[in-house]
């Protein structure tokens, strides 16, 4: 057995049963490789999760078309324990088989409660150590041991200097590798057992990523001034007003540290900063003090985007890549974008040619990776949301008392990033955590805004899949499912602070979702192509509105959470389709068609166009996408929009907005 998955993948050799009923406490068929298997395999996976919706799809999609006679195969996952298959209707019950999986049986002689932790991306690196050294029954502390050793290579013992632990902690940060909680409060308890370190702030720089860069980053100028005046200059640094503690003066100049040092300034993870010998300490080439320099805006911006292209070029992921693996590379590709957009920015010729063929191989690579393994997302546990629907599902398991979801409609993470450095002048109290999840394809909100709010796949709102009518309504049932009551849910568009002052003054309300559509109805009066896209996101940025928004609701004690429902692009005409009412959606860059015929009539027209399968959307919804980078308007014209499969309308910011103070 090469994989975990295998013992999984065994139970489902193709036609074995039309219906399968499977007890899936620890998600596990709901792991992206198991679920592509499955589907490869002739399945269909359906969890069992709210009875009347479930009853929906399983009649509509499964039990008419059995029949009719198709050959459908299905899988209904329950995630709890096997005992509970048999409270499945009957129905289902007297038609389908059952089996049950879980972690207890893949990994026998672990700890359950401690493997249980783990992201399922890491069961295959834990599976091959058991493999491989077949270990006894294992305690609780000498299963954290074995998978902080096999799972996350990190061997407490070795860590001894700082130069070590500063290593262990930008190979973990820059790579961003999530650890479960108490695997770093048992590490953090290792390391503090041998008497060192005792100074350092481990309990917040080992587990969070925003406080790790921002304790290197109040040390940058430290060690530049090191450099310039010597370490016994900068020993007690008191001028510095640290907010860290720990020691002020740290190796970044050591081989091992060095080689992560430029990239973190490249990708935007520190910033550069002034220094009063700048010109000294940009020839000094033993160091790499030059990256984290800030000489002039102009030149700062010149060498992060002449960095980043080389960096993305070294990324692109395969066709064969893991979903997060697009993720990481969507925010640097969108550094890469807002660099290149900027006002200020003036690239040379031969910059952009490269950028655009990489564009154009991007492009290629995504639309195949996308038809091959999105349908694969969309069922994906939300311990942090991969799609945007899972976005109210995380939110429910917020520990805090008052939520707010901001959804900036139409906002792709190109321009999110360049708004970002425009609240960041206004407010520089604000913190960011940022990181991306897949809109719904098409990329339009009808479809995808309202499955933000709804927290389900628009197959279940089909009567609103053309509008949003219903969004509200969908937002407050969401949270009604999930016990609150009435007059603690509510709702808002485009409103302005006072209205939503009036809404925040309620006493019983504890969520709010709020809608602003300004970025979108730019896009839909853009003349200037994505430049000039970018450019008018910047300037309301700096209008202010957002950064009071975000006041306001810190003010009431919200905890703010921010998105997009799916980006936008630059798009050339192919020409309109000529068709008349077939059409029941018409988008610059995609048709939704109520029949397939309708739609392999226009296809006839533009043969480079994609018929996008009805993953996750109604029956009667086929969507006939523009490709690439092009649109369904006039030859030749202009336009920035959205609807298709491009990494920038399909991967779109979620962001967590906190304060310093």
């Amino acid at each position: 057995m090469n994989s975990w998955r295998d013992k999984i993948l065994n139970e489902f050799p193709p036609g074995i049963a039309r219906l399968t009923l499977v007890a899936d406490p620890d998600g596990l068929l709901l792991e992206e490789g198991v679920y592509e298997g499955i589907r490869q395999r002739g399945f269909e996976l359906m969890p069992y999760e709210e009875p009347v919706a479930f009853r929906y799809a399983y009649e509509s999609r499964f039990r008419s078309r059995w029949e009719d006679g198709e050959e459908i195969n299905l899988v209904v996952l329950l995630q709890s324990a096997p005992r509970d298959l048999d409270r499945l209707p009957y129905d289902l019950l007297q038609l389908g088989r059952k089996l049950s999986f879980s972690l207890g049986s893949l990994f026998p002689n672990l700890s359950y409660s401690v493997v249980a932790t783990l992201d399922r991306s890491d069961l295959d690196l834990l599976f091959d150590a058991q493999m491989k050294y077949a270990p006894k029954r294992l305690g609780d502390n000498d299963t954290k041991e074995f998978i902080l050793r096999h799972v996350f290579e990190i061997a407490p013992e070795i860590i001894k200097e700082s130069t070590d632990l500063l290593r262990f902690l930008l190979r973990r940060h820059y790579r961003d590798r999530q650890v479960p909680a108490f695997l770093d409060e048992y590490l953090i308890q290792v390391i503090r057992s041998h008497g060192r370190f005792e100074a350092w702030p481990l309990e917040q720089i080992v587990p969070n990523r925003e406080a790790f860069f921002a304790f290197l980053q109040e040390r940058w100028p430290i060690f530049l001034d090191s450099l310039a005046e010597g370490e016994q200059a900068c020993e007690a640094a008191p001028q510095y007003g640290l907010a860290f503690s720990g020691p002020s003066l740290l190796p970044f100049d050591h081989p091992d540290i060095r080689v992560y040092v430029d990239n973190l300034f490249l990708e935007g993870l520190l910033q550069p900063v002034e220094h009063p010998r700048a010109d000294v300490l940009m020839k000094t080439s033993a160091t790499s003090a030059a990256y984290g320099l800030k000489v002039s805006s102009l030149e700062n911006r010149h060498r992060r985007a002449k960095g980043l292209l080389d960096a993305v070029e070294k990324m692109i992921p395969s066709m064969e890549a893991r979903y997060g693996q697009w993720i990481q590379f969507a925010l640097r590709w969108g550094e890469l974008n807002a660099l290149a957009m900027h006002p200020e920015v003036s690239l040379p010729q031969g910059f952009r040619e490269r950028l655009e063929s990489l564009r154009t191989r991007i492009d290629h690579l995504f639309t195949e990776w996308v038809e091959e393994h999105y349908a694969s997302l969309i069922n994906l546990p939300p311990v942090s949301p991969i799609m945007v629907h899972h976005i109210p599902r995380y939110l429910a398991r917020a520990p805090h008392a008052k939520i707010a979801f901001i959804l900036i409609d139409g906002l792709a993470l190109d321009q999110w990033l360049g708004l970002r450095e425009e609240l960041n002048a206004l407010d520089s109290t604000l913190r960011f955590s940022e990181n991306a999840v897949f809109a719904w394809i098409p990329t339009v909100t009808s479809v995808s805004r309202q499955a933000a709010f709804a927290g389900k796949p628009p197959i279940y709102f089909p009567g609103s899949i053309h509008n949003t009518d219903k969004e509200g309504s969908l937002w407050a049932q969401f949270w009604l499912d999930q016990g609150l009551a009435r007059d603690e849910v509510e709702y808002a568009k485009g409103g302005e602070l006072s209205e939503v002052e009036e809404l925040l003054s309620r006493p019983k309300l504890r969520v709010i979702g709020l809608v602003i559509d300004k970025v979108d109805r730019i896009m839909h009066g853009m003349e200037m192509g994505a430049a000039g896209m970018h450019n008018q996101v910047r300037q309301w940025s700096r209008e202010g509105y957002l950064r009071d928004l975000l006041t306001l609701l810190h003010r009431h004690g919200y905890r703010v959470y921010l998105a997009s429902d799916h980006g936008n692009i630059e798009a050339k005409g192919v020409g309109r389709p000529a068709e008349g009412a077939l059409a029941d959606q018409r988008g610059q860059r995609v048709r939704v068609y109520s029949d397939p015929k309708s739609r392999a009539k226009t296809k006839e027209r533009f043969p480079d166009s994609v018929e996008w399968e009805a993953i996750g959307l109604p029956e009667d919804y086929f969507a006939l996408l523009a490709k690439n980078r092009t649109a369904f308007i006039r030859v030749g014209d202009v336009v920035v929009c959205h609807g298709g499969i491009t990494v920038e309308e399909v991967l779109v910011p979620f962001v967590f907005v906190d304060r310093k103070d």
